[in-house]
């Protein structure tokens, strides 16, 4: 990794908290490095320029894959996924009461979670996990 790219890397990780920015796994408890993602994919016409990148953690960004819209299942409309650079998370998602389950607060989050799996059975065990030890949820 060139320099440049190292310190884009670590500038946009303190940007993001080192969380990624769908599910806010954090980078530290889940012990992976999270990656940049492009939020608008390189697929899709995307650049590689800091507006465009965020962190990710690899479940999130494999789901995504080339992604920029779902349906919200509650109303069947197509919106456009969750922006971590430019919209807050907490406006968008909320934890469950135990801490383990996200759940959607706009269509764009509903969208969100359907399409990027956020509470697949292997997220939810291990954020019981995480939950039982104190590390999670992020505050």
């Amino acid at each position: 990794m060139s320099q440049s790219l190292r310190k884009l890397r670590a500038r946009i990780a303190t940007q993001a908290r080192h969380r990624c920015g769908y599910c806010q796994t954090q980078e530290v408890v889940s012990g992976i490095p999270l990656t940049l993602e492009h939020i608008i994919p390189k697929a899709a016409g995307g650049s590689d320029e800091e507006w465009n990148l965020w962190l990710s953690c690899r479940l999130c960004n494999e789901e995504k894959g080339v992604l920029t819209e779902a349906v919200d299942p509650e109303s069947g409309e197509t919106v456009a996924l969750f922006n971590p650079r430019t919209q807050e998370w907490k406006e968008h998602f909320a934890w469950s009461e135990d801490g383990t389950y996200i759940t959607g607060r706009t269509a764009c989050g509903r969208a969100t979670i359907v399409a990027l799996s956020l509470n697949s059975e292997l997220r939810v065990r291990s954020r019981a996990i995480w939950v039982e030890a104190g590390y999670h949820p992020p505050e």
